[in-house]
């Protein structure tokens, strides 16, 4: 009302008309979703969603994003972009059959759990690599165990590793190195390595 010039010569209801539709597009932009978009983002969505309907009643079919950019200046990406940002997100607990027994999250796979097979693998390779270092020395497989945390998980240094045996750094390091090579080659020979 403020901003209002009466001295240009128009009516305050055709300068009133504007502003109350922009607040109330932009009002229903900001709460009519599940996950805010910005407005400008909105917006441009507008821009393409109008772009899609005229090319679909023109051309019979729904335009490539790439159609869309040329349209509006603007490059396939950002089109794309926009459009995946838009997207209605989707209840993992939604209904997926018709008696209602499967939800949308039942079906997601968990790609941080192990799988059967390679739970199984993991086991036969643990107890594959437990007779290869039974057949090392007991110092040097202590000295891999310990450098590789296979008893319990914790890595150690070349310096922890020849404090715990009374040996230089560098004297661990050539065990390690010898051992590795014994090792892959008993791998070899008794054909580990292929499953592995």
């Amino acid at each position: 009302v403020e901003k209002f010039d009466y001295t240009k010569g128009f009516k305050f209801s055709t300068y009133a008309t504007w502003w109350i539709r922009q607040a109330i597009t932009r009002s229903i932009a900001d709460q009519s979703r599940t996950i805010r978009l910005p407005v400008h983002l909105v917006e441009e969505l507008g821009r393409i969603r109008r772009v899609q309907r005229e090319f679909n009643r023109e051309n019979g079919r729904d335009p490539e994003h790439a159609e869309i950019a040329a349209e509006l200046d603007s490059t396939e990406k950002r089109v794309g972009d926009v459009l995946d940002w838009a997207r209605d997100p989707v209840s993992l607990n939604m209904s997926v059959d018709d008696e209602g027994d499967t939800q949308f999250g039942d079906l997601l796979e968990d790609t941080s759990a192990i799988s059967p097979e390679q739970s199984v693998l993991s086991l036969l390779r643990s107890e594959e690599l437990e007779d290869l270092l039974g057949k090392l020395d007991q110092r040097t497989a202590s000295i891999i165990k310990m450098r590789y945390g296979i008893d319990d998980g914790r890595e150690r240094t070349l310096t922890e590793v020849g404090k715990q045996h009374g040996l230089t750094r560098e004297r661990i390091r050539q065990i390690e190195k010898h051992a590795l090579l014994e090792l892959k080659r008993m791998a070899r020979d008794t054909g580990f390595d292929a499953v592995a």
